[in-house]
């Protein structure tokens, strides 16, 4: 394909770093940076068919990404799509015959994952350094704070959820239904504008969000995210927690049956 661009190695990267934080077979379609595609499934074919249908509208230019071997069905599923980069661990040699059909197709196989220990970045004259965010929270980390609490098949989507929105721009909001992301919210200044932005995306590609969760970047100072979210038909929210008025969005979700759990973490990514 293309030689590959300045921007085209950011949406790399953040792909990468994305991807290898999933271990069921997972596809994920980037745009500047955030996922606006992202499923996990049985095969690597339906995970990709899923991950498009999250906004089909986004994913035209997109940047692709698999964690498993990419096949001939899946490539042939993605052949009609235009997009820029596709990343996998391994192709089949069909797979790659369909995918060079377009000469200008960047076709990167991932040999490892990106590991670093510092984040650095140029400020004022000089460099910004912090440790690299490797966090992932799972179950065990939770800390359930409602009465109400998620049964097995939610559990696996607030996993799901909580590292989606890791990797989504702050302020982020990310619903997530069946381990698939039906609607983000990424880059607002509002977490209530992430959270509406999400339920107008999820909306206007067909999901219904009864049964779904909510994982969001933000803490909650007011319990209104939480009630806008209830009346789209969020059934369970995981929030980082440690506002002084964490107790308002605890009280709402007891009084309508909502389960809540806290992460103890805020990946704030900028």
């Amino acid at each position: 394909g293309k030689e590959v661009s300045y921007n085209n190695i950011l949406d790399i990267d953040a792909a990468c770093r994305l991807i290898q934080d999933f271990s069921e077979p997972t596809f994920a379609i980037m745009k500047h940076n955030n996922s606006c595609g992202l499923a996990s499934r049985k095969t690597i074919q339906q995970a990709y068919e899923a991950a498009f249908a999250c906004d089909p509208k986004s994913a035209f230019g997109g940047v692709l990404i698999a964690n498993r071997e990419l096949d001939e069905a899946t490539a042939e599923s993605m052949n009609s799509l235009f997009f820029e980069i596709i990343i996998a661990p391994e192709f089949s040699d069909k797979a790659l015959e369909i995918l060079k059909s377009k000469k200008n197709r960047i076709i990167l196989k991932q040999k490892q994952n990106p590991s670093y220990n510092l984040k650095i970045k140029s400020a004022l004259n000089g460099q910004l350094v912090q440790e690299d965010d490797k966090s992932v929270e799972t179950r065990n980390d939770w800390k359930l704070v409602t009465e109400s609490a998620p049964n097995e098949e939610t559990k696996l989507d607030l996993e799901f959820g909580i590292i989606a929105v890791k990797h989504l721009k702050s302020n982020g909001i990310a619903l997530v239904k069946n381990q698939q992301l039906i609607g983000m919210g990424c880059g607002q200044v509002s977490r209530i504008d992430a959270l509406e932005h999400a339920i107008k995306k999820s909306i206007e590609f067909g999901f219904d969000l009864n049964g779904a969760i909510m994982a969001s970047d933000a803490f909650f100072p007011f319990a209104d995210c939480v009630e806008i979210a209830h009346r789209a038909g969020i059934i369970a929210v995981a929030q980082p927690g440690g506002s002084m008025k964490d107790q308002d969005s605890i009280d709402y979700c007891n009084t309508n049956k909502l389960a809540m759990v806290l992460t103890g973490v805020r990946h704030f990514n900028h």
